[in-house]
């Protein structure tokens, strides 16, 4: 239950290796022993996933269930939002389903694709195996969001872009409504 480390300055310190104090007792033996190594479970050595240009569904708010890309991750977090969170642009309304008899006019209505842009938290997001090669990064900044008519303005240009893409066919998975 208890453990023996002796300190650099030759007193003895007993540690309840528990969850916590486990790092900060493994800190201390590694500061001792620095040719032993071992197995740092402690430590997450889970792979980074959540990138730019990946693909995820929201799972909490108003577009809970929708589709959104992630364009700019903050892992560690900002002064405003002291926790891991991205910034994301997606689906707000999927296009319909073009039928072959729907004349011009009905199939450019059809394939309309509104977007959104929204910061969000890494709890409320599931990352899927997609990826979007669409370049938004250019077109939607941090300071995008700061003032309505800059929103506005990167809101079109993203559904611009997200309806070219669309239209070319690619990335046919993102454009279509999740049912669940």
């Amino acid at each position: 239950m208890f453990e023996n480390f002796s300190s650099s300055l030759g007193e003895e310190k007993r540690f309840w290796i528990g969850r916590k104090i486990c790092i900060l007792s493994a800190a201390l033996w590694l500061r001792e022993n620095p040719n032993i190594r071992f197995n740092r479970r402690c430590r997450s050595g889970m792979v980074k996933s959540l990138k730019p240009n990946k693909a995820v569904i929201l799972l909490q708010g108003r577009f809970a269930g929708h589709k959104a890309v992630i364009v700019k991750n903050y892992d560690d977090g900002t002064r405003d939002r002291p926790y891991g969170h991205c910034l994301v642009a997606g689906v707000a309304k999927y296009p319909g389903k073009v039928i072959r008899k729907d004349s011009a006019k009905k199939q450019a209505k059809k394939s309309r694709v509104k977007a959104f842009i929204k910061v969000v938290n890494y709890n409320h997001i599931m990352p899927t195996r997609y990826t979007l090669d669409v370049d938004l990064r250019e077109v939607l900044s941090p300071d995008a969001l700061v003032t309505r008519d800059k929103k506005v303005t990167a809101s079109k240009e993203i559904k611009k872009r997200f309806e070219d893409r669309f239209k070319t066919g690619k990335n046919r998975w993102f454009f279509s409504k999740l049912r669940f």
